[in-house]
């Protein structure tokens, strides 16, 4: 793929609250890096004008013929609930646009390979949101696992104790046809992505789902599953959005030369057989981190996730480069959640390709 030269537009495909995320980082990158944020779709005129007299956007509609034929946008930011996701994206992949998805891709395998084919098929691009890949703490816990600093790793877990209220579970959240599921692929696949991609795809899963307080939902709000990788290295998954207060997603890496964990972008432990010069800095880092958390509502995020994200696939448009997170390493994430139900549903042990 070639680089793009000039200004490059993006057009906003939905203005629920994550839409919000994307306009601001968007409008905070836009000097330093030549964009514009051309365009919003919404379900309704009213709620796309509502949304682009926010923003100063000059172009709203709930046309999306209209919009998707727009040349001024390069980009489109596929916005809506996860399960709608396929249908908008392959319109504005037969339109030319690039794609940049919220998580997951998709809440099946077929959907996501049917955007997938569909976009390498027309050249585009396709990045999903995995903001929390870009944190201070997952880029260094990353760049020790590389090193080889733990040694063997014996334990490679994930915990996401958090907390929603039975408002948050209206409409289309905790539905199986358009969320996917419920604690697992929508709060707690951020953290699957990350372990996933620290360590690894596990090779085995067994997992047990339930619904312990969200009662009136279609999906679980609780699950644990346990996880063997290729290595023979062992870890697990605990995930629920019915614990109050609501806790730090926490990933642990537990190797046989060292140990780290993280509560969301902060360090908590690093701990090195060997020690080296940076890991001082590393700590005094995570001692000045206060980012906000979503484990007690969702729309207490703050948008720097999504800068940094976005920032990182605007450079590699311009160099023509591969996505920082392009639609087949997030394909994992998906992949890894399904097995995860399948499991469960099925009271066995999965054996992932």
């Amino acid at each position: 793929m070639s680089g793009i030269a000039g200004t490059i537009g993006f057009g906003l495909v939905g203005t629920g609250v994550i839409a919000h995320n994307h306009a601001q980082a968007i409008q905070a990158l836009a000097h330093r890096y030549d964009l514009n944020l051309v365009g919003v779709l919404g379900r309704s005129e009213e709620k796309a004008r509502e949304f682009a007299a926010r923003y100063a956007v000059p172009f709203a509609s709930a046309d999306s013929a209209a919009f998707f034929a727009r040349q001024d946008i390069q980009v489109a930011c596929i916005l809506t609930p996860s399960g709608l996701h396929l249908e908008p994206a392959l319109q504005a992949i037969r339109a030319g646009k690039h794609l940049l998805v919220e998580k997951p891709l998709e809440i099946s395998l077929e959907r996501v390979d049917a955007m997938l084919d569909a976009a390498d098929a027309a050249g585009v691009s396709v990045e999903c949101i995995f903001q929390a890949r870009f944190t201070e703490g997952a880029q260094a816990l990353k760049a020790a696992l590389e090193a080889g600093r733990f040694g063997r790793l014996c334990l490679c877990s994930a915990y996401i104790k958090w907390h929603r209220s039975a408002q948050y579970y209206s409409g289309w959240k905790g539905t199986l046809a358009i969320d996917g599921g419920g604690a697992v692929i929508n709060q707690s696949i951020h953290a699957i992505d990350l372990l996933q991609w620290l360590v690894g795809m596990p090779a085995d899963i067994f997992a047990w789902k339930t619904r312990r307080v969200h009662l009136g939902i279609e999906a679980e709000d609780t699950a644990c599953a346990t996880l063997r990788f290729p290595d023979g290295a062992m870890g697990s998954i605990e995930a629920t959005t019915a614990a109050w207060p609501g806790w730090e997603r926490r990933i642990e890496i537990c190797g046989e030369s060292g140990s780290v964990a993280l509560e969301d972008e902060k360090v908590v432990r690093w701990d090195f057989r060997d020690a080296r010069p940076e890991d001082a800095d590393i700590l005094a880092q995570a001692a000045k981190n206060t980012a906000s958390t979503g484990a007690g509502a969702s729309n207490i995020i703050g948008f720097e996730g999504h800068r940094r994200q976005i920032e990182r696939m605007v450079v590699a448009l311009r160099n023509g480069a591969p996505m920082p997170i392009g639609g087949r390493a997030a394909r994992n994430s998906v992949a890894l959640v399904r097995a995860l139900y399948d499991s469960a549903e099925q009271g066995r042990s999965i054996r992932i390709s």
